[in-house]
């Protein structure tokens, strides 16, 4: 009997070296605890928005913080076919056509333009034109130099590039996001081949070696958040664009580029720190969730390997949740933040708890894994 033992074992090792690594990958996503669970996280998310208050600019109407939640807890809504849930939000953008018109942001800015992606989103699932309509009005304002265009924005605009071009960070998300929805609202290429366009020109002009982005060229800090928006943009970019896009292998150098390199400053939490290069610093959130959804879609995808990166992204997912407090806010991101050549300015800027920024890119990661867990 110890002999055939000792025959045997060998043989069920060496069936289990043969399979490949990568089939058992999926174990990473499964088995959350229930604090973690993607679909639990996501519903208690989306419910909290629905709670909430709009977050305007005052006079200009929704801010964008809000449209990336309200986008966020679409998205998660419709991975889980949660139609109750697609409704409730649904309810919440109806108003935006009658009572609460006044609060549609006027197409002027390149972060009130990327509202288009919400009612864009709506059309793919409803097929009602009235959403298509509005969100095609932001999405071909965007292209479409106004008559009073500034200099500045008249000279993008002869290039080939939005008049709202101006090299910021963020604009990677803002632009691609209402862009790529309008691509799979339409099919017309034209909405995803110059988003990769400009994608390619703000990799070019801003990337550096270390794949990472300063906050703004005067300004040599790599702040989380807005790292995070390039990150987003480039991710969300690359799902839409088709593989024959001259622009794409460029774009996906790039992605490939900050994701090797984030991954050298995970931080003792398993996540990424307010000025992602510094390790005195603190963990900041919401930057941290959107090179988490990053990672979930690259992984998704097969544009990173499923073995290397999936530790990585159940780590800091469980870290992540850590920072949700019982009213379903998440703790520790930073407050909207304009440029500051001052290392200590970042250090000393106030967290908070609730804001739409950190709650979007939760809920993304949220359907995400849901999506990856498959």
């Amino acid at each position: 009997m110890n002999k055939l033992k000792k025959r045997i074992f060998p043989l069920y090792l060496i069936l289990f070296l043969l399979v490949p690594i990568g089939a058992y990958s999926n174990v990473y996503f499964e088995d959350f605890p229930v604090g973690a669970n993607p679909k639990i996280v996501g519903k208690k998310l989306s419910e909290r928005f629905l709670l909430s208050k709009h977050h305007l600019y005052g006079d200009r109407g929704i801010h964008y913080a809000e449209v990336c939640t309200w986008y966020g807890a679409l998205r998660f809504a419709e991975q889980i076919n949660d139609k109750e849930l697609i409704t409730s939000l649904r309810n919440r953008f109806e108003l935006l056509f009658y009572l609460e018109k006044d609060l549609l942001p006027p197409p002027i800015h390149v972060d009130q333009n990327m509202f288009g992606c919400l009612p864009l989103r709506f059309y793919k699932i409803t097929k009602d034109k009235r959403y298509l309509d509005l969100g095609l009005l932001y999405a071909d304002s965007q292209w479409e130099l106004p008559q009073n265009a500034l200099p500045e924005e008249k000279k993008w605009h002869d290039k080939g590039y939005s008049w709202q071009t101006r090299l910021w960070i963020d604009d990677m998300y803002m632009i691609t996001i209402v862009q790529s929805e309008a691509y799979y609202a339409t099919g017309n290429k034209k909405y995803i081949n110059r988003a990769a366009k400009e994608m390619t020109m703000y990799l070019d002009e801003l990337q550096h070696s270390n794949g990472l982005f300063y906050h703004a060229p005067d300004v040599p800090y790599y702040w989380a958040r807005g790292d995070g928006w390039m990150a987003v943009g480039m991710t969300e970019l690359l799902a839409s664009l088709p593989q024959t896009d001259i622009n794409r292998q460029r774009i996906m150098e790039g992605y490939l580029l900050m994701m090797n390199n984030l991954k050298k400053f995970i931080n003792k939490d398993g996540l990424w720190n307010q000025l992602i290069d510094q390790s005195d610093f603190w963990t900041e959130t919401s930057g941290s969730a959107m090179f988490l959804y990053s990672m979930i879609i690259g992984v998704q995808n097969g544009w990173l390997d499923m073995d290397e990166y999936a530790p990585i992204i159940r780590r800091a997912w469980l870290s992540l949740c850590n920072y949700i407090n019982d009213e379903a806010f998440v703790t520790e991101v930073c407050i909207g933040t304009g440029k500051e050549n001052s290392k200590q300015y970042y250090r000393d800027r106030p967290r908070i708890a609730g804001d739409f920024h950190g709650q979007a890119p939760f809920l993304w990661c949220a359907y995400a894994l849901l999506n990856i867990g498959e």
